[in-house]
Order: structure tokens, then sequence, then C-alpha cells
């Protein structure tokens, strides 16, 4: 058989590439260049409004001696530690009790996971500013048995409580993959421990929750990454200016203060590059943790 020239082979290759355009373009022009040139700004002193400055490491020297800085990660590290595990915890929870047989359950299924998809916009939060304001719905309902509340977000002691809340109440997409994950575990392992005198809690315990746990570490370092990226509600809350006190400075805002408020793009460029050595090394560390308590079904088989 003779080969075929590279003419030929090239023009066959023509509508695969055509059709392949459009992501090549977007992974270029919109992923790969954009990272290049930040990693090279975050060397920089660059405002927009001037040629960019090579400092060398002098943006991120300054991150060890900006106050503000280390108030966003303190803000930040806070905000994923306490609403992760609430919000899989609670998603669980919930999961557990849609798994039970009840009527109707893809209705619940599908307004219980309603708050993902509005939770991150615009609207709600500006609709849980005001439920959680001075004169707003909680202290209306605080009030009506007779207790005074505060201004919730007015108060750096409870200002940050509200995001948490708020990041907890979009639990439905970690729900609906708990769901999915309880309806793969075999029936029959959880009625054979019942029939050894396994009670509810320690089935749960002892055999739910292994089978669950590939889905327990899927949802933790998919929720572990969006809470680091939160934006949209601190910003919304707090005016844009992380306030009060700075106690909803997320580290995001505040690289959006710098890039956009200050025009400290090379700042803000080492700052962005900092956030995903964080997130890579959270990620990095699931990982390797995972070893010791993330049990898979060709595992259980080899033993």
């Amino acid at each position: 058989m003779i080969s075929r020239t590279l003419p030929e082979r090239l023009r066959e290759s023509l509508p695969a590439y055509a059709f392949l355009a459009p992501w090549l373009i977007g992974l270029f022009g919109l992923t790969l260049v954009p990272m290049v040139l930040s990693l090279y700004y975050s060397f920089t002193d660059y405002s927009l409004l001037a040629p960019p400055v090579w400092e060398g490491l002098a943006n991120y020297e300054r991150m060890l001696s900006d106050d503000r800085y280390q108030q966003s990660l303190v803000v930040t590290f806070t905000y994923v530690l306490l609403s992760v595990p609430l919000e899989l915890v609670f998603a669980l929870a919930v999961a557990v009790v849609l798994n039970q047989g009840l009527k109707a359950v893809a209705f619940y299924r599908a307004v219980y996971y309603v708050p993902s998809l509005l939770g991150g916009s615009v609207a709600i939060a500006i609709l849980w500013r005001q439920i959680f304001g001075a004169d707003g719905l909680v202290n209306q309902l605080l009030g009506s048995v007779g207790i005074d509340g505060p201004s919730w977000i007015a108060s750096p002691d409870t200002s940050l409580l509200t995001l948490v809340l708020l990041r907890v109440w979009q639990f439905g997409a970690p729900m609906v993959i708990f769901l999915a994950g309880l309806r793969q575990i075999p029936a029959e392992v959880l009625e054979a421990a019942e029939v050894d005198g396994a009670g509810r809690v320690r089935r749960f315990l002892h055999i739910t929750l292994p089978l669950l746990s590939p889905i327990v570490f899927f949802n933790l370092v998919l929720q572990i990454i969006g809470a680091f990226q939160a934006f949209t509600p601190a910003f919304i809350v707090s005016g844009g200016s992380g306030g009060p006190s700075d106690s909803t400075l997320f580290y995001t805002l505040y690289l959006y203060q710098k890039a956009f408020g200050s025009f400290e793009m090379g700042y803000a460029a080492a700052m962005a590059w900092v956030l995903l050595l964080i997130i890579a090394g959270f990620t990095a560390a699931n990982f390797v943790m995972s070893r010791r308590w993330v049990f898979y079904a060709d595992e259980r088989e080899a033993r």
C-alpha cells in the first residue's frame, strides 16, 4: 500500500483542526498566554498606565510586611476551615435523609440544589445583606421573642460568620453527589451488618462512610478550591471594602482592590500566583492524606 503524502494527510485533518480551532484559541489566547504574562507581571511594577518595570522578587517580599495582606490570609483560612466542613456535614446529613426512601425525592433534590445555583450571585448576596442587617429578617424574628439582635454584618465578630452561613446554605451540589454515592452502596452489605447486630450509627460509621470515602474526598477537594476563590459575597456584603475592620477581607477581594482599585497589577499578579500555590498545596496535602482514609473498591477487592 502506497503511503499517503503529507499534503493529503494535512487536507484530511483540516476539518478536525477547524472544529478544534475555537478551543485552541481559547486555550492559548484566554488561558496559557495570560498565565505567562501574569507570571511575568508578578515580577514587575505595573500599573496599566505605564510599561512594566522589572523589580524581581519585590512584590513577593512586600507581602511579608503588608498587614492587610496577612489579614486577608487569616480571614480566608478561617472562612475555608469553618465553611467547608460545615457544608459537607450538612450536605451529607441531608443526603442520608433523602436516601431513606422518601416520596418525591426528585422534587426535594431539585429544591435543595437551587441554592448552589443562586448562592454565588449578586442578588443573593444583596438579599443576605438585608436579612442580616440591623433591621433585617433575623433581627425581626429575634425581636418577636424579646431579643435585641446586633447588626450582624456590621460587627467584626459576626460578619464573617454570616458569609460562612451563606456558604453552608449552598450545600446542594455536594448533597447531590453524596446522594448519588449513597445509591451505589450495595443494600445487601447494610442488611448483612444489620443481621449481625450492627445499629444504625455503627453501620453508618463502619460501612457507609468507608464506602462513601471517595465521594467525600472528591467533594472536599472541590469545596476547598471553591472556598478559596470566594469573592462575590464578601464584595457585596461589605460594599467592596472588606469591612467592618477588614473582617470580611477575603484574599480575592484584596487582590481585586489592588488590581482594579490601586492599579497595582504587578502586586496583584504576585498575589494570584501565591493563591495558586496555596490551593495547589492544600490539594496535594489532601491527596497525600487520602491514602489513610479513602478506600476504593479495587483496593478492597485486592485485600
